[in-house]
Order: structure tokens, then sequence, then C-alpha cells
């Protein structure tokens, strides 16, 4: 198993580690564009192997994307991180450029590689690979759900004063500060519905405090989150590796399914050797339900800034 990560910054390096802790891959290869970065990122990261048992090989390269030729999974995280203040979607117009050329390079070399979207607007960033390759819509993912549930059930277990083992809770919609969808209707602790422990007013605290979870991060660190945006890549990339049939919710283009038509957004899948193996159709309360039109109206408008 070959995974390539383009994209040797925070999250890129912070992936790479948890695929290579994790040991499941035979090799991780690192790719950036500033001389020197992805190779010095690999060196040190290959220099904590015998400290943390893995044999994953890492290796890194300065722009050569022959390095990455035959990967079974590569992972988009190139592109200009959020600032302070900055939302997702101001991001498009450079980051636009960069994850098109970036998956047109890898499919150069990996045509029948998984593609995991990273890059911010993501829900946009994955409608261009869409649109702008030939791969099959089951072999490109966009990442953010997994991401958005991970915080959604840190804020849960936050509220609950609970582990966090104890506590499963999902995201779906647009990943945005506001397109956000907390499914709250379906949160839990041990299978109990979360209602039966929190008031309605705490339990839409937490659904405020997880859709602005990465704005909060990115004012308190001056810059984009890394450490669980990382955690949630290599999940998925080992759902996919090791066709583990997991759920995770991930922007998927959707012909149909919960009414939407030509877009990329949220929702709940089962990944597998194959990517993408299966939508699962989660029912939604009247008002989520609406919030995920909403969400849908907002990615779509963002799609629109799109010079495709």
């Amino acid at each position: 198993m070959k995974v390539t990560v383009v994209g040797a910054g925070a999250v890129g390096a912070s992936c790479a580690e948890y695929i290579a802790i994790k040991d499941f891959a035979a090799e991780v290869v690192l790719l950036d564009i500033k001389e020197g970065y992805a190779e010095g990122k690999a060196m040190d990261l290959m220099q904590t192997a015998s400290l943390n048992g893995f044999d994953t090989k890492i290796t890194g390269s300065t722009n050569d994307y022959s390095k990455t030729a035959n990967s079974d999974i590569c992972v988009i995280t190139s592109g200009i991180p959020r600032k302070p203040g900055m939302t997702r979607e101001e991001l498009i117009g450079i980051n636009a450029g960069i994850v098109k050329t970036v998956a047109s390079n890898l499919l150069e070399h990996s045509p029948n590689a998984i593609l995991i979207v990273v890059s911010n607007p993501m829900d946009t960033m994955t409608y261009l690979v869409h649109k702008s390759t030939n791969v099959a819509k089951h072999k490109i993912i966009g990442m953010g759900g997994a991401l958005d549930s991970a915080r959604f059930k840190y804020r849960l277990a936050e509220a609950l004063e609970a582990p966090i083992s104890d506590v499963d809770g999902m995201v779906i919609g647009g990943h945005s500060d506001t397109g956000m969808v907390p499914l709250t209707s379906h949160a839990t602790r041990n299978s109990i519905n979360v209602s039966e422990y929190l008031s309605a007013e705490r339990i839409q605290q937490v659904a405020e405090d997880t859709k602005i979870g990465g704005a909060t991060l990115t004012k308190l660190l001056g810059t984009s989150a890394w450490y669980a945006p990382g955690a949630a890549v290599s999940a998925l990339v080992q759902a996919i590796a090791c066709d583990q049939k997991k759920m995770f919710p991930c922007s998927t283009f959707l012909e149909g399914e919960y009414g939407l038509n030509d877009i990329c957004i949220g929702v709940p899948v089962i990944l597998g050797k194959n990517g993408i193996e299966k939508i699962v159709d989660v029912p939604l309360s009247e008002a989520e339900k609406n919030k995920m039109q909403e969400s849908a109206a907002g990615v779509a408008k963002t799609n629109g800034l799109l010079e495709l």
C-alpha cells in the first residue's frame, strides 16, 4: 500500500505521521513545492520510527511527481491555510488553481488512485476535482465531515462530562462555519440519546461550538489546526487501505441522494477498498432537512465562483 500526501505543511505532515504510526502502509510519500521541505519532514519522521515502533517508509520530494507513481491513495492538502478572521470560502481563488494542477499531476502517475481532498473550501475543491478529472465519483472523497464529527464528539463529551469513548455523533452538510449540520437528534451516550442528559439549550450550544470549531482554533493558533485534521485524514486512509467498511461523513458527489444533485457535500458513506462503497440514507428531522438544504445552497454559491 502506497500513500501520497501532497503538501508537507502541518496538516500533511501530521497525516503522514499518523498513517506511519498505525503501520498499515508500506510507503508514504510527502511532496511539497518548497525546496527540501518534504525531504526534511520525511527524514524527521523516519527518525521517530524506532521510537514509535513502525516500519512504514516515509520519503519526501520537492515537486517530483514521478516519486508518487503507483500510489493507491493520494491526499491533497495543498493550498494556503486560513488566517484569523478568514472564511474557508475566501481561499477559493488561490486554492482552486493549486488543487486542479495537483490532481492532474497525481493522476498522470497514479491513474487508479483514490483521491482524498482536504484543501479549503473543501466541498468546492472536491467538486472541482470531479469536474476537472475523469475519475469515478466513488474515488473522490472530501475529508471535512470526519473532522467536524470528531469536534462534535469532543464538545458532546465536554458537555456530558463523559469520556469521549462513551459518545457518538455525526456532522453532515458543508464544511464551513455556517454549513455544518450536527445531527443532534442522533447524538448518543452509550446508545442513549443525549437529550436524556442535556437540555435543549445546552445541546444547541454544543452544535454552535462545533460549527465554529475551526475558526476558534484559527483564532487561538493564528493559523488552521493540524492535529485533528491529520488524524481525520489518516482514519479515512486506513478505512480504505484496510477495507474496514467504516461509516464516515464525507463530501461526495450527489445525484439525487438527500434530495440534492450536482454537488459535493458531507453525507454518511461506507469506506472500503474501492473508496466510497455506499452512501447511507440517514433519517433527518425536519429542522435538519432544512439546514441541509441551506447548507447545500451555500456550497452551490461557492461552487459558482469556480472557473470550470
